[in-house]
């Protein structure tokens, strides 16, 4: 019996690809019984059990109501400068519950949580930037309750149970109406009671009447007051206990954003993480990555270990251009190029010498065109006449 939980939740985490890995190692769908339950079917979800199971039977458990009744949803009105200064003077009035915020993207993560550290409280974050084996250690001291508040993208909306969650905040209404339930659902679980508090900004306002929709129902509005907006003195807390302070907010996405960049360089790609001049992603003829670039010497070409190489010997007959001494208004000949139909360029055969002037440019003189051969295409006929009438002749 293979038994899948949260399959949506394992495209969103990235996870789907390991799934989908063990399900073509098992023996055959016709051979072994599956069984998937997920919160949502959506059409990800469909597409997998449709895939990987034989004849498979849809189950859907309908409730009556889409959330919890013993959640008491409230939402507020506020200007996108009113939102921070209403959040902490609402977290001011529910001193020491436990609390989850919400917001949208994870830019947005780290700046609530830093006003709300700022404000004094034991602040713990989740999004797609902090790397796992951290996410388990704040979840950990959240449930302990080491932290009072945890500011946390949809990564946290779903498949997470934490007990005693007294207040949900949508600082950011979603875009998604399924995600505002799934969001509010953190509390109120087992029987208890909790409060969903949201805040529809100038921002993701478009959003409420889809949620109302969705839900059936009218969520209570309250008025925004600026007595609502003044936090009130918090009493005194007793200090955590040695070696339980725990990481500041910056501390963490520091150490995501070294990670990240460790990661991106390990893997040869990324702007970051690598140092200047060095050759991300390159490697040697023996397998290994290849140093940073050397300095180049000016005016020769450099080896690799950074030594100029010697100049190439010239040809037997030719002139050595090194040797020969440099007249002051005269330039070098001009290399031959080829052409097509081994017709060379104008100007690179047969061309007379520069003749020097110390009063003024060089003048270069040109000698007459070639009189038009009948075997010449159009175009180039064409193109020797345009040049004639520009020349003027």
């Amino acid at each position: 019996i293979c038994v899948l939980d949260e399959a949506d939740r394992m495209f969103d985490l990235g996870f789907i690809k390991d799934i989908r890995f063990l399900l073509r190692r098992m023996p055959e769908r016709t051979t072994r019984q599956t069984l998937l339950f997920s919160a949502t079917l959506s059409h990800r979800v469909l597409e997998l059990a449709y895939e990987h199971m034989n004849e498979p039977q849809k189950l859907v458990v309908e409730t009556e109501s889409i959330t919890a009744d013993r959640v008491r949803q409230r939402i507020y009105f506020p200007a996108d400068e009113e939102k921070l200064p209403l959040l902490i003077g609402l977290l001011s009035r529910s001193e020491g519950a436990r609390t989850m915020v919400f917001v949208n993207t994870k830019v947005f993560v780290e700046r609530v949580a830093r006003a709300l550290e700022k404000a004094g409280y034991r602040v713990g974050v989740l999004s797609g930037d902090v790397p796992q084996k951290k996410r388990e250690s704040l979840l950990n001291r959240f449930q302990k309750g080491q932290l009072e508040i945890l500011v946390a993208t949809d990564v946290a909306a779903r498949g997470l149970h934490i007990d005693g969650i007294k207040y949900v905040y949508n600082y950011d209404l979603p875009f998604d109406a399924e995600d505002y339930v799934h969001r509010i659902g953190r509390t109120a679980r087992l029987g208890e009671e909790g409060d969903a508090i949201s805040f529809a900004c100038e921002r993701y306002a478009m959003s409420l009447p889809d949620i109302e929709a969705y839900i059936e129902q009218k969520i209570p509005v309250e008025s925004v007051t600026a007595e609502l907006m003044t936090a009130l003195p918090r009493p005194e807390r007793a200090p955590l206990p040695e070696g339980e302070e725990g990481e500041s907010v910056g501390a963490i996405f520091r150490e995501a954003r070294e990670q990240k960049a460790a990661d991106e360089a390990r893997r040869g790609g990324g702007r970051s993480g690598g140092k200047p001049g060095e050759r991300r992603g390159e490697r040697s003829a023996d397998g290994k990555p290849r140093g940073p670039r050397k300095p180049r010497v000016e005016g020769a070409p450099a080896k690799a270990d950074g030594t100029p190489k010697p100049p190439r010997p010239a040809a037997e007959g030719a002139p050595n251009a090194a040797n020969s001494p440099a007249v002051e208004g005269e330039r070098a000949p001009r290399k031959r190029r080829r052409r097509r139909h081994g017709r060379p360029v104008e100007g690179a055969e047969g061309a007379a010498p520069a003749v020097a002037n110390n009063n003024g440019p060089v003048q270069v003189q040109a000698k007459p065109m070639r009189a038009g051969n009948d075997s010449d295409s159009f175009l180039t006929r064409l193109g020797r006449k345009i040049r004639r009438m520009l020349s003027g002749s």
